[in-house]
């Protein structure tokens, strides 16, 4: 099972779900209570294993802005929100860079085809919200032989369940191992990871 860990900003978060046994940390450079900045990134980076994916994410920016942004801060990873294309795609690749592309599970059929991202991500409605939803309504859109993370709602107590009821590839957390929001709870980290991964 591959897991990432979002939403971190210290050392102790990306120490912890690095040796908890982690495969992608993200970092969220737009808008929210879990930004940090490109500079902030580049000192977290040498915490970050070249076996362990860096993730920069981005909701409303264009790709290109994306790139720019995730270039400055040392990535070769991003991850877009909202309603992208196959030319948003080409953007990140063009740069030399790989793209997890994120969508809500509310987004329209034709939003969860394989644009040629090298990672699908389904979200809750409401990304970041931390409010568990409809996890069997994924096994209607077609994801076989895809790599794609399941996220939204997932915690320590129900991520092994979740996922294995869809088949997911991988799973994406982020505010089930906060202890409030923005904060990430150590133990938590690793209680995710290990359940996931058991």
């Amino acid at each position: 099972m591959f897991v990432k860990v979002c939403g971190l900003s210290t050392p102790e978060s990306v120490r912890e779900a690095v040796d908890a046994g982690a495969d992608a940390v993200g970092f969220v450079l737009t808008t929210s209570a879990r930004q940090v900045s490109p500079e902030q990134v580049r000192a977290l980076l040498p915490l970050v294993p070249s076996s362990v994916r860096a993730v920069g994410v981005f909701r409303h920016e264009s790709a290109a802005d994306a790139v720019a942004v995730a270039q400055a801060a040392g990535l070769q990873w991003i991850q877009l929100h909202g309603h992208r294309t196959s030319e948003d795609v080409a953007t990140v690749h063009d740069a030399g860079m790989r793209l997890i592309r994120a969508v809500t599970m509310g987004a329209s059929q034709d939003e969860f085809a394989d644009l040629g991202e090298e990672v699908f991500l389904i979200d809750a409605a409401v990304p970041g919200s931390g409010e568990a939803w409809d996890y069997a309504s994924v096994q209607a859109k077609g994801l076989e032989g895809r790599e794609w993370l399941l996220a939204g709602g997932l915690e320590p107590g129900n991520v092994s369940g979740a996922a294995a009821s869809v088949g997911a590839w991988g799973v994406d957390v982020s505010s089930g191992v906060e202890s409030s929001r923005g904060v990430k709870d150590l133990a938590k980290i690793r209680a995710f990871v290990l359940a996931a991964k058991a």
